[in-house]
């Protein structure tokens, strides 16, 4: 690709990574929008659904640039992790502060009764050293070891679609298609680059 191609794509990926943040903001603030009957709810589906998504789509760079060879995706890998954990602090965020009123004791009562928060936190957590170590420094300085540190993406994102499909409680379709992407995500990079 040219880099005029190149910058074209990173434009379309930091819009498309930042519409949701947009959107809302747009709705919020500018056409005085009702974000529904409850606006609290509506900005943690919008972020939660944002990070899900991103962290999918970058988990998806590798088979694309192993099986497509399509390499310059890799340039993009850490802005859309990035985004994924800025969505995550965000929806975390309007929980602790809006949902919860920044009540320690509400939100350890809330946690004991809906384990899908520690599910979230614990996913939160994991993210947290990736997006710490994502700068050129500490890949140099972590060598070997940054690779491995940034495989916590796996397990993050598997418990972001498991908190996800437990927020859902009844209506589990939406939630299976992000499961069913996730394991079809996981089969494709672990299968031998031979086959």
């Amino acid at each position: 690709m040219t880099q005029r191609q190149l910058a074209a794509l990173r434009l379309f990926l930091a819009a498309g990574s930042a519409a949701p943040a947009l959107w809302l903001l747009w709705a919020a603030l500018v056409v005085r929008q009702d974000l529904g009957a409850d606006p609290v709810k509506t900005l943690q589906v919008v972020t939660g659904l944002a990070c899900l998504n991103l962290l999918l789509v970058t988990l998806a760079i590798t088979p694309l640039r192993r099986y497509l060879k399509w390499n310059f995706l890799g340039h993009y890998r850490r802005m859309l992790g990035l985004s994924a954990f800025a969505y995550a602090v965000v929806h975390f965020l309007i929980y602790v502060v809006f949902d919860q009123s920044l009540d320690p004791r509400l939100i350890w009562d809330d946690t004991i009764e809906h384990p899908r928060i520690a599910v979230g936190a614990v996913a939160l957590l994991l993210l947290t050293p990736l997006a710490v170590t994502s700068t050129d420094k500490m890949l140099r300085r972590l060598g070997k070891n940054w690779g491995k540190l940034h495989r916590l993406a796996y397990p993050a994102t598997a418990l972001g679609v498991l908190h996800y499909l437990m927020v859902q409680k009844l209506d589990l379709r939406e939630g299976m298609i992000f499961a069913g992407v996730f394991v079809g995500l996981m089969l494709v990079r672990m299968r031998p680059r031979g086959i």
